[in-house]
């Protein structure tokens, strides 16, 4: 998101700017704005994720990782959502990486949210019926991915942990990437998760359909932030 909006900032030159990420707002209604963006789009990306592990055609790398260990450990995946969320962001504490409102929120928020999702839609009995829900759900996971990153309340644990790799060792995203979704992919799928051919839809579909919500949003937000900053 631009920083073109003025914005008051909160934990800047303190010793916790060392550990969180400062909360900026241009006023209080913008920040409450950007909060309900916020849960708002952290609640749907978990709909999204029930949405496409309803479709029953594979899922994303992560969430082959998710189910896998909730196979393995008979917990539920929302429940092993959150712990592996947990645990990533405890590999951020070597790379130095801070901690923003947003990833504490990501970390709590998608399991349930997805947890909700599959209580709710029923396992599609045919690949025809599946196909779709799972489209659905991609695009709707796209979508929140906007909402939530255009809140700029900080990164979530996995795209953090993403780019502190790449600001310690210096590879290029794409590598560091393909290295960590790799990696989580061919250990869940040892552990039993579903890898599909949405698995691969999903791989060269959310990059360029986030490509195109994320600017979207984010200049609406941008916008609607520099009224209420003029305000």
């Amino acid at each position: 998101m631009s920083r073109s909006v003025h914005r008051n900032r909160v934990f800047r030159n303190t010793p916790l700017s060392r550990v969180f990420l400062p909360i900026a707002a241009a006023s209080r209604r913008d920040l409450i704005e950007r909060l309900l963006q916020l849960v708002i789009g952290l609640f749907l990306y978990g709909v999204a994720l029930g949405l496409m592990i309803r479709g029953g055609i594979g899922v994303a790398p992560w969430d082959v990782l998710s189910l896998g260990l909730a196979g393995s450990s008979g917990l539920g995946y929302g429940l092993m959502t959150n712990l592996t969320a947990v645990v990533v962001l405890l590999l951020w504490i070597p790379l130095r990486q801070r901690v923003g409102l947003g990833t504490v929120v990501n970390a709590l928020l998608i399991g349930p949210s997805a947890d909700i999702a599959l209580a709710v839609i029923p396992p599609m009995p045919s690949i025809w019926a599946g196909a779709p829900l799972f489209l659905a759900g991609l695009v709707l996971l796209a979508f929140a991915t906007g909402l939530y990153i255009a809140a700029d309340f900080g990164p979530g644990p996995r795209d953090g942990l993403m780019t502190g790799l790449v600001r310690t060792t210096g590879w290029p995203v794409w590598l560091v990437r393909t290295l960590i979704e790799g990696t989580v992919l061919v250990i869940g799928f040892l552990l039993g998760g579903p890898v599909g051919v949405g698995t691969v839809m999903f791989a060269f579909g959310v990059g360029p359909l986030i490509g195109w919500f994320l600017p979207v949003i984010s200049r609406m937000r941008e916008k609607r932030s520099r009224m209420l900053a003029e305000a």
